[in-house]
């Protein structure tokens, strides 16, 4: 576990049916929590936590030894963190420890009500959400969620959404607006599923249905990537009046890795891959794509728990105090205009 990551409810453990199962590579989980470009600063503060242990009071080269081991790590991770490759960042949002929809739900919302299933044909675990308030104010959360042990990845199906994943959503969607309560999507998925029963089900219809929809809905929308925002499964509820990212995530219409196997036939060009798909939420907020950064703690969301949810939660009450003072006719409009400025279609003759 990483130092000063305090927060016991990640150790909870549900009830859910699994099998044996392999994990992607990329979401395999270690004995040890950091990355790679982690290691130095651990080491670091293993070895800081030891000097405080054998610390005596009164003991002054120790303790002089131990100032200026803080300054060396200080220094070291705000380099470190300060300039963080575009792949580096696609680690940190991948991060086992990170928050999920989950999370920010028992921790930042009060009352929260889930709701189950698109009653149609069943209710995806890839997708949830429900009814919940914030500083009083009743929003309907709708969310990713992946699980953090091999057991809850798989019964999560690792956040890929079915087609009834986005038809609850979409149907969720609709009950807000009938209540004309604001709606909080929280992104953090490696894409929809892209199973064979998914294409049968209508995944391409239901997102596509999901997307057009949105651009109607009546009350304020805000989306925020709070980890992977992947190709349509991330615009499935990517649709907003505001679309956020935190500072560690990224999104795109492909992964670095699928772009890197499509490009070189092989992942291990999955860094360069990352550079070309600029990516990340500085890239994303240049190309006029998402409207704002929420910021993270040093170290990403997963170091600290407390401040993330604080962020995230004063970017929500800010976003849509802006936005209720707009009538629903023009929050509509003005949705319409952004996305349809990010591109154009033409049609070869």
């Amino acid at each position: 576990m990483l130092a000063n990551t305090k927060i016991p409810y990640l150790c909870r453990i549900h009830l859910e049916n699994s099998a044996d199962f392999k994990l992607p590579s990329f979401y395999k989980i270690t004995d040890n929590m950091e990355l790679d470009f982690e290691k130095p600063i651990v080491e670091l503060e293993v070895k800081l936590d030891e000097m405080r242990a054998m610390s005596t009071e009164g003991d002054e080269d120790m303790n002089t030894a131990i100032e200026a081991l803080e300054n060396k790590l200080k220094t070291l991770r705000a380099e470190t963190y300060g300039n963080l490759t575009r792949w580096q960042k696609v680690q940190m949002s991948r991060h086992p420890e990170r928050p999920y929809t989950r999370d920010y739900l028992e921790q930042m919302v009060d009352n929260f009500i889930e709701l189950h299933g698109d009653r149609n044909v069943a209710d995806d675990k890839a997708m949830m959400g429900g009814f919940g308030e914030i500083d009083g104010q009743t929003f309907m959360f709708i969310g990713h969620q992946k699980g953090r042990t091999t057991k809850q990845r798989q019964f999560r199906n690792f956040g890929m959404a079915n087609p009834e994943g986005y038809r609850k959503a979409l149907r969720l969607m609709r009950l807000a607006e009938k209540f004309n309560k604001p709606i909080v999507t929280f992104i953090d998925t490696p894409g929809a599923f892209p199973g064979l029963e998914a294409e049968e089900r209508g995944q391409g219809e239901a997102i596509a249905r999901n997307i057009r929809d949105m651009f109607g809905l009546k009350v304020p929308v805000i989306c925020i990537i709070i980890g992977e925002g992947a190709s349509g499964g991330a615009l499935g509820i990517g649709v907003g009046d505001k679309v956020l990212m935190l500072e560690n995530t990224w999104y795109s219409v492909i992964s670095p890795e699928s772009c890197s196997s499509i490009l070189w036939r092989s992942w291990e060009h999955k860094e360069k891959a990352a550079e070309a798909l600029r990516l990340t939420a500085d890239d994303m907020t240049s190309f006029g794509l998402v409207d704002g950064i929420i910021k993270e703690p040093l170290g990403g969301a997963h170091r600290d728990y407390e401040a993330t949810f604080a962020y995230v939660k004063e970017a929500i009450m800010a976003n849509f105090k802006e936005l209720k003072k707009e009538k629903a006719e023009k929050r509509i409009m003005a949705r319409i205009d952004k996305f349809s400025k990010m591109g154009v279609v033409e049609e070869g003759r």
